[in-house]
């Protein structure tokens, strides 16, 4: 089950590596894989990569729309909270 407080934190930490490394794109380990359940399926987190040239297998995230993206099926969904 995603939750908006997990999709809150890793938009945070997305942010904050951003801040920190000073770059416009970078793919980061995945940090949140064997905390929580639902990101064990992304190796990398790619922040700001476009989604044309980024993994299929990672997480995107979009910091100009603040959104996280993964790739099912033939495109890429954004990653919404679940209704709970």
């Amino acid at each position: 089950m995603v939750t908006r407080s997990e999709i809150d934190e890793i938009i945070a930490w997305c942010e904050r590596v951003k801040r920190e490394k000073k770059l416009v794109a970078t793919v980061e380990r995945n940090p949140f894989g064997d905390r929580i359940m639902w990101m064990g399926m992304f190796p990398l987190i790619e922040i700001d990569r476009p989604k044309e040239v980024a993994s299929k297998r990672n997480l995107v995230y979009d910091s100009t729309v603040r959104k996280l993206w993964k790739y099912m099926g033939f495109d890429w969904v954004e990653i919404i909270p679940d209704v709970q």
